[in-house]
């Protein structure tokens, strides 16, 4: 029960994404930050899946038509709820009419991000299309028109009341609990991709080794990436063949693209690497103008990451089952 009060933040809604439909040429969508989505529901009780609101540009402002319980995840954004400042990864209860507004990340706090995440009591209540709430800008369906929020938009929670007395705790960030940084910058694991081996040693090792800057050519299809060109030993022609969100293109120009939650099902460009599933949070949350480092990385490695995402969220979960377990308690007495 939210009124958007914010002319043009590319915000959108989005949950886990529509995965199994790339057989049909369907991208996946989904939140670029999948950890800070899921652990915003678990904060509620809602179903880890459940759709929210992903936030790219700031300010950003909702008005709350119902009473609702809600939680702000991602970037520390100095959110504010009329007057009041709110705390990051918490979970708080707003009242009909309040505002909640969402400022420019802060950059100078322990992490740094750059998306937010507005979570609903029980997700945001938008019908399911291809299996997912999330929205697909490209074939304009999913969320909400299959378009980004615009001021006046009114969107429905599943269970907007629910949990009222269940707030006032939070997480963690994944950001804090699970640091990687290679010279003191975030870094992605990266398996090497089919057509590595066509590129110079020179480029190869330079690609491992140097800074990439996130160029603001970069959104939720691709983020382009500037540095020193990687050169292949002979020109690479290929036909257009499958690919997925993490893959690593090379174009002619030698300036890689990494492909983002809204990518194309299929291209023509050589690959280089994929930047591993459970690292993609980490660059989905890269701000624009940062710099990022890629870590090589093996298959087994890629595996275990994913397990320690999933035993960050078995955590997080476990928490918070015991918070609200205890206001339970409290509200009974």
């Amino acid at each position: 029960m939210i009124e958007v009060l914010s002319a043009s933040a590319l915000a959108t809604v989005q949950d886990l994404g529509r995965l199994g439909e790339l057989r049909w040429g369907v991208g996946s969508s989904g939140a670029m930050d999948p950890l800070a989505l899921a652990a915003g529901n678990l904060l509620l009780g809602n179903d880890e899946g459940a759709a929210a609101i992903e936030v790219p540009v700031f300010p950003f402002q909702v008005r709350f038509t119902a009473d609702c319980a809600f939680a702000v995840t991602g970037a520390d954004c100095a959110a504010r709820l009329d007057d009041v400042a709110l705390l990051p990864w918490w979970t708080h209860a707003a009242r009909a009419g309040q505002v909640l507004q969402l400022g420019v990340p802060q950059q100078a706090s322990a992490w740094r991000a750059s998306r937010v995440y507005l979570c609903l009591a029980g997700g945001v209540d938008v019908p399911e299309v291809l299996g997912s709430r999330s929205t697909q800008l490209r074939g304009a369906f999913g969320g909400l028109d299959g378009r980004a929020l615009r001021r006046g938009d009114k969107l429905q929670a599943v269970a907007p009341g629910a949990g009222l007395q269940a707030t006032g705790f939070g997480l963690v960030p994944p950001a804090l609990a699970l640091p990687l940084e290679a010279d003191g910058l975030p870094a992605m694991r990266v398996l090497p991709a089919g057509e590595y081996g066509h590129y110079t040693e020179a480029s190869r090792a330079s690609f491992w080794a140097e800074a990439w800057k996130i160029t603001p050519q970069s959104d939720r299809y691709g983020y382009r990436l500037a540095g020193a060109p990687l050169q292949p030993v002979d020109e690479i022609e290929m036909r257009s063949h499958g690919i997925v969100p993490g893959v690593i293109q090379v174009p002619p120009s030698g300036q890689p693209i990494v492909q983002m939650c809204d990518a194309q099902p299929s291209g023509g460009y050589p690959k280089i690497g994929t930047v591993i599933e459970a690292d993609r949070w980490r660059l989905g949350q890269a701000p624009i103008g940062s710099r990022i480092r890629f870590v090589e990385t093996t298959w087994d490695e890629a595996v275990a990451a994913l397990d320690q995402n999933r035993r960050w969220l078995d955590e997080a979960r476990r928490l918070v089952d015991l918070h609200r377990g205890q206001r339970g308690a409290e509200h009974a007495h």
